[in-house]
């Protein structure tokens, strides 16, 4: 055991996260998942996340936006949280057009039911360049389905529920090679059981008492899956943790 103590300050904290190389993903493409909890481990005060954020953590959640070339999130957190389109600051897309990015990554919403806000700023006011995407499957309501593609770009990726080794396959087919997950606990917890967490940036805010929902929720049947502590940042009491995902040889040490 050894202490985590405080050191100098970090000028930039988004540097750690864009310095570390997403070229060699474990599968089709690589994926992030960015999520806060409480000390307690909760991961929303009364159904949001947005009030269990700090200031800090808040920004760092908008700016991590930098590293993604689209930006996944179940569809109860979409309504939840009121997503829209995500623009991004100058010096923002001076970094993505370095990197080759677009200037803006389209968001990706995980949904089976469709039972969506199609009026809504985050596909209302999408531009036709970074056009939300909605992830369903097959049996999802024909009426439904028949109406989000007049909002969004459709995927079908599985029969009777959405299937995350396809919905990145199709991602990926589009030549979308990062993908940052916003949640919510259960599509990352279908993510983590199908082998296609990457890496997980989490933030623990300095309270306790909120909702009866975990970071993660992992499906029946899942396995245990093992990550390693790659970085360590704390701004104020806002501790910000990076993990990532250990290769199948070292999952058992």
């Amino acid at each position: 055991m050894e202490p985590l103590e405080r050191g100098a300050p970090v000028p930039d904290p988004l540097t750690p996260y864009l310095e570390v190389d997403r070229a060699q993903p474990r599968h089709e493409c690589w994926v992030t998942g960015h999520m806060v909890a409480g000390l307690d481990g909760t991961a929303a005060i009364h159904g949001r996340v947005g009030a269990l954020s700090t200031a800090p953590d808040q920004d760092l959640f908008r700016r991590m936006r930098q590293i993604a070339d689209v930006v996944m999130v179940g569809a109860q957190t979409v309504r939840n949280e009121g997503y829209a389109p995500m623009w991004m600051a100058e010096d923002a897309l001076v970094r993505r057009r370095a990197r080759g990015q677009s200037e803006m990554p389209p968001v990706a919403v995980v949904s089976r039911s469709l039972d969506l806000d199609w009026s809504s700023q985050v596909f209302a006011g999408a531009p036709d360049h970074a056009r939300t995407i909605v992830i369903t499957c097959a049996k999802a309501d024909p009426q439904r389905l028949a109406t989000a593609e007049q909002a969004a770009t459709i995927i079908i990726a599985g029969e009777d529920r959405v299937e995350p080794a396809k919905a990145l396959q199709a991602l990926a087919g589009l030549g979308y090679r990062v993908v940052l997950c916003e949640g919510g606990p259960r599509w990352l917890g279908e993510l983590v059981a199908a082998d296609r967490l990457d890496e997980l940036s989490l933030s623990i805010s300095p309270m306790m008492g909120g909702d009866e929902l975990p970071v993660s929720i992992a499906p029946p049947g899942a396995d245990i899956a093992q990550f390693s502590l790659k970085s360590t940042m704390v701004d104020d009491d806002t501790l910000f943790l990076r993990y990532e995902a250990k290769p199948p040889d070292r999952r058992g040490s």
